[in-house]
C-alpha cells in the first residue's frame, strides 16, 4: 500500500512518472494505417494494411490517457498490460514494450491482425471519443521486435521429465505448448493436417494473415524444444491409447470444427459448400499446393451467394472477389446493426453496431434480415437459384408477406457458424463428458472428466476469437503444470 501511495505522489510532482503525454488524448486524433487501393489488393493475397510511421504511432500511444482504472486490461481476454506498453512505446523504449506485450500474449503478431479488439471497445477514451489504437500498437511492437532480432527462442533451463501431448496446433494448442515447454515439460503437438497452425493456417485468408508470420513463430517454438507431428490424426491413424500410454497428460485443443448446416429443400444440390472448405482450398493454392480438379471449389466467373454475415462470411467475400467471381451476395438473417453503439450495449460492453471489414470495401452486395427458403437446381443437379424471404427481428424471424425474392447462384457458401467439436473419433474414444452446449466439459484447471486429460480453446468454450483461444491455452497450461507437479 505504501508503494502505491508513493507512486501516486510521484505522479503528482514528477510528470515523467505519468502515462505518456497527459494531454495527448486532447491533441491527437485516432489514426489508422493506410490500406492498399482496392484495385491493387484484390489482385493478390498479401496484407491489406501498410505500417504506420513510427512518429505517428507514438502519437497514438500518447492518446492513452492515464485513466486510473484501465478497462482495456479486462476487456482483453489475455489481460494485456496495455497502458504499460503504450507508455513504453511513447517513450521510445521498444524492448521493454515487447517484454510487457509478451508477458501475457504468446502471439501478438496474430492478435494484432485478426482480433476484433475488445480491448478498444473497453477503452475509457471510447466513452466519448475514438478509442486508442491498441491493436495497431500491439502489431507494430512485435514487428519491430522481429525486425531487430529481439524475439529469440527461450528454452527452459531444466526439464521435469514429464511429457505432454497437445492435440491440435491452432492458437490454443500452440500457446499451451509454448507455456508448458518453457515450464520444463516435454511437449509434442499432434496435427491432423499436413501443415501446422489449424485455423490460423487453413481458416484465415492470407490477406488477413500471411502464413510466413505463422511460420517464423513455429520456428521459435521448435527451437525452444517443442516437437511437432503432422498428418497425425489422433483417434484415426494415431490410436488414443498410444497417447494415454506414452504421455503424462493430454490437452485437447482441436477447435470447434462441426459446421452449422442449412436445412432447406435443395440442400443436396452440387455447388453448395461449407465456407471452411472454400477458404482452406484457397489457402492451399496460395501455399503452392496442387488440388484435385474434381474437388476444387472456385468462384471464378460464378454468381456466388454467401449465407452468414460474420467474419467467416467476410473472408469468403474477399476470397471470392480475388478469384474474380461474376457477382457476390452476402446474406444475413439478423437485422442490420446500427451505425453507432447501440444503447443496450453501453461502454465498456462489446458494442452492438455495424462493422465493415476490408472485404466489404472491395465489392459485393450485403443484405440483412434475409432467410433462405429453398435452393433450385438445373437438370444436372447443380444449384442455379436461391429463393429467399425478408424476415422480422429475432427470435421469431417471421417472414414478411410478399417479400419473397430470388438470386441467381452457381456457388452457395455456408458461413453459418459452428456447433462445437466433432464428437466421433478422439472425443468419443476418450469418453470425456460434454456440457449442455455439446462442448467438452472441464473444471477450473481445464481438466475434463477423464483424469490427466485437459481441454482448451473452441473445443471447450465453443466458437470464439483467436485471442480467447490463446487465453484458453495459457490457462490450460497452468492447470496441466500444477497437475504434473503433484503427480
Amino acid at each position: 500500500m505504501r508503494d502505491k501511495l508513493k507512486l501516486v505522489l510521484l505522479k503528482l510532482v514528477r510528470p515523467e512518472f505519468s502515462m505518456g503525454k497527459a494531454t495527448g488524448f486532447l491533441e491527437y486524433e485516432r489514426e489508422m494505417p493506410a490500406r492498399r487501393p482496392v484495385a491493387e489488393r484484390i489482385r493478390d493475397y498479401r496484407e491489406v494494411y501498410s505500417p504506420l510511421p513510427e512518429e505517428r504511432l507514438r502519437r497514438q500511444c500518447a492518446r492513452c490517457m492515464d485513466c486510473g482504472v484501465p478497462f482495456c486490461n479486462t476487456g482483453c481476454p489475455l489481460n494485456n498490460l496495455i497502458p504499460d506498453f503504450n507508455d513504453l512505446v511513447y517513450r521510445d523504449r521498444w524492448p521493454e514494450a515487447l517484454r510487457a506485450l509478451h508477458s501475457t500474449n504468446n502471439f501478438p503478431e496474430i492478435t494484432g491482425r485478426v482480433c476484433p479488439a475488445p480491448c478498444e471497445a473497453a477503452c475509457v477514451l471510447g466513452i466519448n471519443a475514438p478509442a486508442v489504437t491498441i491493436k495497431l500498437i500491439e502489431q507494430q511492437i512485435i514487428e519491430r521486435g522481429f525486425a531487430e532480432g529481439l524475439v529469440k527462442p527461450q528454452p527452459p533451463l531444466a526439464r521435469s521429465g514429464k511429457r505432454v501431448a497437445v492435440v491440435g496446433s491452432g492458437p490454443a494448442g500452440l500457446a499451451a505448448a509454448q507455456q508448458l515447454n518453457r515450464a520444463g515439460h516435454w511437449v509434442t503437438v499432434f496435427e491432423k493436417n499436413d501443415r501446422l497452425g489449424g485455423l490460423l493456417r487453413y481458416g484465415i485468408p492470407d490477406f488477413k494473415l500471411e502464413k510466413h508470420l505463422l511460420d517464423r513463430r513455429l520456428e521459435q517454438l521448435s527451437a525452444e524444444g517443442v516437437e511437432f507431428q503432422t498428418r497425425a490424426h489422433v483417434g484415426d491413424n494415431l490410436p488414443v491409447d498410444d497417447l494415454r500410454h506414452d504421455y503424462n497428460a493430454i490437452l485437447l485443443a482441436g477447435g470447434a470444427e462441426q459446421p452449422r448446416d442449412l436445412d432447406v429443400p435443395g440442400r443436396a444440390l452440387r455447388g453448395i459448400r461449407f465456407a471452411m472448405e472454400f477458404l482452406s482450398q484457397q489457402n492451399r493454392r496460395v501455399a503452392g499446393d496442387r488440388l484435385d480438379f474434381c474437388g476444387e471449389i472456385l468462384a471464378a466467373g460464378r454468381r456466388v451467394v454467401i449465407l452468414g454475415g460474420g467474419d467467416t462470411g467476410a473472408d469468403c467475400l474477399g476470397t471470392a472477389l480475388r478469384q474474380k467471381a461474376r457477382s457476390v451476395h452476402q446474406l444475413e438473417i439478423m437485422p442490420r446493426p446500427p451505425l453507432e453503439r447501440a444503447a443496450h450495449t453501453p461502454w465498456p460492453l462489446w458494442p452492438h453496431m455495424l462493422r465493415t471489414e476490408t472485404s466489404h470495401e472491395e465489392g459485393g452486395i450485403r443484405e440483412w434480415s434475409v432467410a433462405t427458403t429453398r435452393l433450385e437446381g438445373d437438370q444436372r443437379g447443380n444449384v442455379k437459384r436461391l429463393h429467399a424471404v425478408r424476415v422480422g427481428p429475432p427470435p421469431a424471424f417471421e417472414p414478411v408477406s410478399g417479400s419473397e425474392f430470388t438470386i441467381e447462384a452457381d456457388l452457395v457458401l455456408l458461413a453459418l457458424g459452428f456447433l462445437g467439436t466433432v464428437k466421433n473419433g478422439l472425443v468419443e474414444q476418450l469418453g470425456v463428458a460434454l456440457d449442455e452446449r455439446g462442448n467438452v466439459a472441464a473444471d477450473e484447471d481445464c481438466m475434463t472428466s477423464v483424469r490427466g486429460v485437459f481441454a482448451a480453446g473452441d473445443l471447450r468454450r465453443g466458437q470464439s476469437l483467436v485471442v480467447w483461444a490463446i487465453a484458453e491455452g495459457r490457462r490450460a497450461a497452468s492447470g496441466i503444470d500444477r497437475y504434473l507437479r503433484h503427480t
